[in-house]
């Protein structure tokens, strides 16, 4: 009984629901072309991006544009542009990695593969600028920087730098004495650091004498001109007060006959 019941009134519900749709009827509309591509374009976003591209094509197509051109076009001039902007594009982004790996820093002296020493001046996106002692500015490619060989003289954990001073004294030298007058040459030179204290090494026996080296810590890299000159010049007025002979290299020649005689 209650299963007809059931079944009855499904069935006044569709008569009822067929009377409404008789009495107030929609209207059949085409979609047109525009719609159809309206209607594809809200559609994309479940499609995936690739989509974008083609409706866009099938849109320029039925404009009446040559898309295979336009796109042609587009591929000569990118390829035109990247050549053209290669170098630029080089430095800028080798800039970039210079600013966030720090090798150097404003204020820093750096030697560079070719020799150049300075004080770096000024680091840009493009180029790193020295200042080298004859107070000339030497304006550098940071592409050409970030692929070479940098020696930054200030860098490490303190500012300071050592110094060398080579010199050989004549065999028969007392070693002793030659040690001593050397280190008191360093002491007596400004800017000569006494912290690391200088020491002197006995380094080989040469060819015409006895090689000695003089190492002293300076307390800036700006400082090593002079500080060298100072030096030399002490230790060569100390040997000769001293008696200590430096020798240089000597030629005997022995002739046998005398031309013409």
């Amino acid at each position: 009984m209650a299963l007809r019941l059931t079944e009855e009134r499904d069935q006044q519900r569709v008569a009822e629901g067929f009377s409404t749709a008789l009495s107030d009827p929609q209207p059949l509309v085409r979609p047109t072309a525009a719609s159809a591509l309206r209607s594809a374009a809200g559609e994309i976003p479940e499609a995936g991006t690739k989509w974008h591209a083609r409706v866009l094509i099938v849109a320029l197509q039925n404009i009446g544009l040559n898309v295979s051109g336009l796109l042609a076009g587009l591929g000569i001039g990118g390829l035109a542009f990247a050549l053209a902007a290669k170098d630029t594009l080089a430095n800028l982004f080798a800039g970039i990695f210079i600013l966030a790996d720090a090798p150097y820093k404003l204020g820093d002296f750096v030697i560079l593969d070719n020799g150049e020493r300075g004080r770096v001046t000024d680091i840009g996106i493009r180029t790193t600028r020295l200042l080298t002692q004859d107070d000339i500015e030497i304006t550098i490619p940071n592409a050409v920087i970030a692929n070479s060989r940098i020696v930054n003289e200030t860098g490490g954990p303190h500012e300071k730098e050592r110094v060398r001073v080579t010199v050989s004294v004549a065999y028969g030298s007392d070693v002793d004495r030659v040690r001593a007058v050397l280190l008191e040459c360093a002491k007596e030179v400004d800017h000569v650091c006494t912290e690391p204290a200088p020491r002197v090494r006995f380094r080989e026996f040469g060819d015409s004498g006895l090689k000695f080296q003089l190492l002293a810590w300076i307390d800036e890299p700006v400082l090593r001109g002079r500080v060298l000159d100072d030096l030399h010049t002490r230790v060569y007025k100390r040997f000769n007060e001293e008696q200590i002979e430096i020798p240089y290299a000597k030629h005997d020649v022995y002739i046998k006959q005398m031309p013409g005689s």
